[in-house]
């Protein structure tokens, strides 16, 4: 048992030594040597799977500010629902040209110049507000490594890599009650485990306050929208910075949420 252990855990060891790719490289298929399917891939085995899914989870469950942990569950549960989302950006001409082209995102493939020089209500300039006000980086999200295969890696690296999109999209910030909210528009528009079970389990963490208003106002208005908007994954964002917020959101059908929850926790 200690042997098989140490066998299946051996994948978190590569993990958390292995240096980050450049972000502005498309995910293609290719020979990378070694039965790898793209730069960052790391083969694992069922057994392997099941034991990093359980380990992440109880981590990510903990510590839901520890990205990487939540990026293992989502790569080792979500196989069966990446192939869904990526039939379905097949179905979708937008969804279908992203599959084709591979577009990144990170701080080498963003004109942050081009982008503050846009109107203040453009969709551009308020994802650059985001990024700033809540102090994150596009070049913090984990590359994909132990999907078994390339065209699935690239679909959850791009649902990584638009989260912060969906951010602003909702006009939620960064806290805990903001990461739940848009995990609960996320578990309803992609139905990945990771999604749903950071939706169903991340409030234990708020206070009652904060559960009262999740509960009643927020959870209902991420679900509708959820349900009403077209999937996120479809929208090629690096094509609509010049479009103005509103009139995005109403192309989506999502509406402004109930209240703001910035001083919420």
């Amino acid at each position: 048992m200690a042997t098989l252990l140490r066998r299946s855990l051996r994948p978190l060891r590569a993990f958390r030594g292995h240096p980050r790719p450049a972000a502005d490289v498309p995910l293609r298929a290719t020979s990378h040597g070694a039965g790898l399917l793209y730069p960052e891939h790391i083969p694992t085995s069922l057994v392997q799977k099941a034991l990093l899914a359980a380990g992440s989870a109880g981590m990510a469950l903990y510590d839901p500010y520890r990205h990487d942990m939540v990026a293992v569950l989502g790569e080792t549960t979500g196989y069966r629902t990446l192939k869904v989302l990526r039939d379905q950006m097949r179905r979708d001409p937008e969804g279908a040209q992203i599959l084709q082209e591979r577009p990144r995102i990170s701080l080498a493939t963003l004109d942050l110049g081009k982008l503050r020089s846009l109107p203040e209500d453009s969709f551009g300039r308020e994802y650059l507000r985001f990024l700033d006000v809540n102090r994150v980086s596009p070049d913090t999200r984990a590359p994909t490594r132990f999907v078994d295969d390339e065209e699935l890696a690239y679909v959850i690296q791009r649902y990584r890599e638009v989260h912060d999109m969906v951010h602003t999209l909702l006009g939620m910030p960064t806290n805990i009650l903001g990461e739940i909210v848009v995990k609960w528009f996320e578990a309803v528009q992609t139905g990945l485990p990771m999604c749903i079970l950071s939706a169903l389990f991340g409030p234990i963490q708020l206070s009652a306050q904060s559960l009262q208003v999740l509960v009643s106002e927020l959870i209902p208005w991420a679900v509708q929208n959820g349900r009403r908007a077209p999937c996120v994954l479809n929208l090629y964002y690096e094509r609509r910075w010049e479009q103005p917020l509103r009139a995005l959101r109403e192309e989506l059908g999502i509406t402004e949420p109930p209240r703001r929850v910035e001083g919420l926790a």
